[in-house]
């Protein structure tokens, strides 16, 4: 698992279930507000009723409606379904297990497969084998997924770097920054500029040239962040998460129930409604089948970016400077918080530079989320 630089965690949002966010405890926090857990964590995955952290000691310990804690563990990843432990074995071996949440982590797991990670290929620049973050399995060809079969071997052509699982969808960047995606495709999620769903990985062709360092997959949406700083987001826009105007936005504003539904040259489902002011329609998008390219607030570069099922959060820096010395944290729509489809900055007046961001784990239909973030405190 590779090493997070020293900082630390923040969180917000719903914690009804006391997923450690912060001091709030059965409600919504609204603000980062530091974690007890403190500096020694390494790792963050969130679901939606719980938390899992992995420090650096090696140390997995679980807080919300899932509780428990084992010793001896590199990294760990949470979803309603499943929790993921992949544990030291000797030498560079490892062991990967599946527990259910509510096991606390005691008896036997629901399943447990040794992991032998890649062996160096001569042309790899680096001079070390992949390591990727589960669900990524370190040996880099294969992943584990919330539901038999729980090992999922992949192609051997793929040479994934990061892999992201939305809640019927699957994204992959390999080592040549490029972006496959498989799976349901029933909400654009996919890119693929169809609805339909897609059984092996699929390169993503809207995106060839471009090289991409980072993906993301919500519920039924997906980002990726290219090396340059830019954003492609596509999917589903039912809550703003795509940073499109959202038809929830326009009830808001009390338009009318009149609606007409089209498509944009590029596949867009567009629908409109009436308002009732003036009665000009009011176009909203539904469904972004293929990546677009979104605008970030001026002078700003993405340079993180996680999903939740249906949220988005990006961390941007300015071109003006390094990310040392700028940051700025913002975050999609989420209609449980507020409704946002422009970026929004949020109120991070605690930290003073923000390193890296989790989203609660994408997979359930619950309408609160919660957001981790890790800085170095102000």
């Amino acid at each position: 698992m590779a090493e997070e630089r020293p900082g630390a965690w923040f969180g917000f949002g719903f914690c009804g279930f006391g997923q450690e966010l912060g001091s709030g405890r059965g409600h919504q926090v609204h603000s980062p507000s530091p974690l007890r857990a403190g500096v020694d964590v390494c790792r963050v995955s969130a679901s939606w009723s719980y938390t899992a952290f992995v420090t650096r000691g090696g140390r997995v310990e679980l807080s919300g409606s899932a509780s428990g804690a084992a010793g001896g563990c590199r990294d760990a990843w949470a979803s309603e379904g499943l929790l993921l432990v992949l544990r030291a074995g000797p030498g560079p071996e490892a062991l990967l297990q599946a527990w259910a949440p509510d096991s606390a982590l005691r008896g036997e797991p629901l399943w447990a497969h040794n992991v032998v990670p890649e062996a160096v290929e001569e042309d790899d620049p680096d001079g070390e084998a992949q390591t990727g973050r589960l669900p990524l399995l370190p040996c880099a060809r294969a992943y584990v997924s919330p539901r038999p079969p729980f090992y999922r071997p992949l192609a051997p052509e793929l040479r994934a770097r990061q892999l992201e699982l939305g809640a019927e969808h699957a994204l992959l960047l390999d080592a040549a920054g490029q972006v496959f995606s498989w799976g349901g495709g029933r909400h654009g999620q996919l890119g693929h500029g169809t609805l339909e769903a897609e059984l092996e990985p699929r390169l993503l062709e809207a995106l060839q040239g471009l090289t991409m360092a980072e993906v993301a997959a919500g519920g039924w949406h997906s980002v990726c962040v290219s090396e340059t700083g830019d954003i492609y987001i596509w999917g589903w826009n039912e809550s703003g998460q795509l940073a499109l105007p959202t038809r929830n936005l326009a009830e808001d504003g009390e338009t009318v129930a009149r609606e007409a539904t089209g498509l944009n040259e590029d596949g867009s489902q567009v629908k409109r409604t009436g308002r009732v002011e003036d009665g000009a329609p009011a176009p909203f998008i539904a469904v972004q089948p293929f990546p677009a390219l979104l605008d970030l607030p001026l002078g700003s570069d993405a340079v993180k970016v996680s999903c939740g099922s249906r949220h988005t959060a990006v961390v941007t820096r300015s071109v003006q400077s390094s990310m040392e010395e700028d940051w700025r944290s913002v975050v999609g729509a989420h209609r449980k918080i507020r409704h946002f489809f422009r970026w929004d900055p949020l109120p991070c007046h605690v930290i003073s530079q923000l390193l890296r961001i989790c989203c609660s784990t994408p997979g359930t239909s619950h309408d609160d989320c919660n957001v981790l973030a890790v800085g170095c405190a102000k």
